[in-house]
């Protein structure tokens, strides 16, 4: 096992170490696109490919971009459904953070002539 691979397998997102204290107090939106989320179907096992947008205003707490980057990567070898993953990340990430507000939209790629967008957002809570 290469070590990306084995920073990969090991990564937890709910590690304390995965998030910096937001040093200011104003309101402001983080916006992080991750264009190269992949999962694969529970059924087929066919890969499935994303780009995730993660919108969020911080409250004591921002997400170590390299973190992000790695949790996002443990999706890789997973079988898990546009739906489920979309909710588990969203779910994460508002727990570990606690922002203000947050908002995740995963944009799958079309498959077999379907696209499918999912939005996820905490003012709907």
């Amino acid at each position: 096992m290469k070590y990306g691979e084995k920073e990969i397998k090991e990564f937890d997102i709910k590690n304390d170490e995965n998030y910096w204290p937001n040093e200011h107090k104003k309101n402001y939106i983080i916006s992080i696109e991750l264009p190269e989320f992949m999962c694969k179907c529970p059924r087929s096992g066919y890969p499935d490919f994303a780009k995730m947008t993660l919108e969020y205003q911080p409250s004591d707490k921002v997400i170590e971009l390299k973190a992000l980057k790695l949790y996002i990567n443990s999706f890789m070898d997973r079988h898990i459904s546009h739906e489920n993953s979309a909710n588990e990340i969203f779910d994460a990430l508002y727990k570990n953070l606690s922002p203000k507000w947050m908002k995740l939209t995963a944009d799958f790629n079309p498959r077999g002539n379907v696209h499918t967008v999912i939005t996820i957002d905490s003012a709907d809570l």
